[in-house]
């Protein structure tokens, strides 16, 4: 963003080759299934597996199960592929598996005689289970199963692969059941932003889904689960299911857990919100005092601070000439008026402009300090990350937890990444928000200035309709931020940005495809996100400049989203 608009950046010509979430599901298997696959678990080396330029090995750590796994690195024009001709019985269906981690990771099956299937995962850091189903031709006796990694990218880890279905002759041994539920869940503790559950271990689950309010809000391999991004003073209803390579099973008893109150000014913030930035400048759009701004915003990002001299260091100077003799002691006694109406008045850090660097450790702490500074003297709740020149995950990461450690719970931390940004979870932005997820607030992503851009599903979309904006914000919500921490960010009129201005029947319309299925395009989203947390707009001034138009349209309607 800067004094004119958010920048334009060409990302459309490489974004076909980009790689972008894909959306799994655990395939059901009978008790007479067997998995066919052999050295499934990597347990006798490469035996019975082969991998192209010698770009497979086994190692003892990270293991999933057992004690060894295969690691594929690619290199060059070589994708690290490792395969096995697996046998199978003809006119059958099978559920293909394996548990993955590292870089870039494909799953597939080629020589089905029907539609021969993949799926695939970005990067992660812990063990997370591909899976898929397919169907053999009539005459077909076996297939290929193979992984492989992607170019330029680092190694990837594969275990426990599994191919359950009929025995075709080459089995290894039954396939799993489906677990029974969970039982004992409960709360084990709660702050005004999160619920922290607890839960009994069920035989046979390979890992566990959290639903909050009948929506699936996080999977984990372990049995307990800290569910973030609610809103303060609320009530939720949880609940548990086990998971396995057969399937899920029923959904435990409910448990109720409710959120602490506020420590800020102020009350909490709304479980739909509207943000809207406030410029502290005059581009020729209308001119506002923090007092002008409409009702309809619930957070308020000022913007922007100023980088100051020494690195990471931030400062905020009110633009008193260019708005109009605008006075500090009147900018602060607006902050606290909006705050006393229940609306969160935060700073904004960077724009297309900005030059605020948080790359080391000592500028971790400059930027915290300075930040936490200039909150206590102009009463902001908080802070908003529009690093448009990019971010260092780790100390941005190290920044936000100790600013947080100063401001206290009631701290609002919103994050406004271009699209490129958050494409996959390897992005720094991306892991900047996955690692703050228990104090971040809002990520508004900015679904404009860009180019086309992958959806969840793998398909490329172009800026300026309902599916770009649902199938970008799918990425975000299936991996790892909560609903409440997913906001559609567009510009308030055609002036507000270079290009991607929508009606705002159009983002009324993603809200309601995102929050309630309905109103969507081409593009259907994998389930309902009821608890999304709504919309912002660059800017409040030029939204005021159009007549409110957007303010009038969108705001009402993200209030009233279930």
């Amino acid at each position: 963003m800067s004094p004119h608009r958010r920048s334009l950046r060409p990302w459309s010509g490489a974004v076909t080759a980009a790689l972008a979430l894909t959306v799994t599901t655990v395939g059901q298997a009978s008790a007479a299934d067997v998995n066919n696959a052999r050295n499934a678990g990597f347990e006798s080396g490469l035996s019975d597996w082969t991998c192209s330029a010698g770009s497979g090995t086994t190692v003892s750590s990270p293991v999933r199960t057992g004690a060894a796994a295969l690691q594929a690195t690619p290199s060059g024009q070589d994708n690290a592929r490792c395969a096995q001709s697996v046998r199978v019985k003809p006119n059958s269906t099978y559920t293909l598996g394996a548990w993955v981690r590292g870089g870039y990771a494909y799953l597939g099956v080629t020589g089905t005689g029907t539609t021969d299937v993949s799926t695939w995962t970005p990067d992660s850091s812990s063990w997370k289970q591909l899976s898929t189903t397919f169907t053999t031709g009539s005459s077909t006796t076996s297939v290929t199963v193979y992984t492989h990694g992607w170019y330029g990218q680092s190694a990837y880890y594969a275990d426990d692969v599994s191919v359950f279905g009929p025995d075709g002759g080459g089995g290894t041994g039954p396939g799993p059941t489906i677990p029974s539920a969970p039982s004992g869940l409960n709360v084990s503790g709660t702050t005004s932003s999160s619920v922290s559950l607890a839960w009994n271990a069920v035989s046979g689950a390979t890992g566990y889904t959290v639903y909050r309010d009948g929506t699936k809000v996080t999977a984990v391999s372990g049995t307990s689960a800290t569910v973030t991004g609610l809103a303060a003073s609320t009530s939720y209803s949880f609940q548990v299911t086990a998971t396995n390579g057969a399937g899920e099973s029923p959904k435990s008893a409910a448990v109720t857990g409710t959120t602490n109150k506020p420590n800020g000014p102020g009350p909490a913030l709304p479980k739909h919100a509207v943000t809207g930035y406030w410029q502290n400048f005059d581009n020729g759009a209308t001119v506002q005092k923090l007092a002008d701004v409409q009702a309809q915003y619930d957070i308020i990002a000022v913007a922007f601070a100023d980088a100051t001299s020494t690195p990471g260091a931030v400062t905020f100077n009110l633009d008193s000439a260019g708005l109009g003799g605008y006075t500090v002691d009147q900018f602060k006694a607006d902050i606290r008026a909006k705050q006393a109406a229940g609306k969160k008045v935060i700073v904004s850090v960077g724009g297309e402009r900005g030059t605020v660097a948080v790359n080391d450790a000592a500028s971790a702490t400059n930027f915290a300090n300075s930040v936490y500074s200039v909150m206590q003297t102009y009463g902001f709740d908080g802070v908003d990350i529009d690093l448009e020149n990019g971010l260092n995950a780790t100390y941005m990461t190290q920044a936000l937890r100790s600013l947080s450690a100063k401001a206290g719970s009631s701290l609002i931390i919103t994050m406004a990444p271009q699209t490129i940004d958050m494409q996959s979870t390897s992005n720094s932005y991306f892991q900047t928000a996955l690692n703050i997820k228990d104090i971040l607030t809002v990520v508004n992503m900015q679904y404009y200035n860009s180019g086309s851009m992958l959806g969840c599903d793998g398909k490329v979309y172009s800026q300026g309709s309902v599916d770009f904006l649902t199938a970008l914000a799918c990425i975000q919500l299936e991996g790892g931020l909560a609903p409440s921490q997913v906001g559609l960010g567009l510009p308030a009129s055609t002036r507000g940005a270079g290009s991607g201005y929508v009606s705002p029947t159009v983002v009324n319309n993603a809200l309601d495809c995102l929050a309630k299925g309905t109103g969507c395009g081409s593009f259907k989203p994998p389930r309902t996100y009821p608890g999304l947390r709504g919309a912002m707009t660059w800017s409040t001034n030029w939204d005021a400049t159009a007549g409110n138009a957007w303010s009038n349209a969108v705001g009402p309607h993200v209030h009233g989203l279930p």
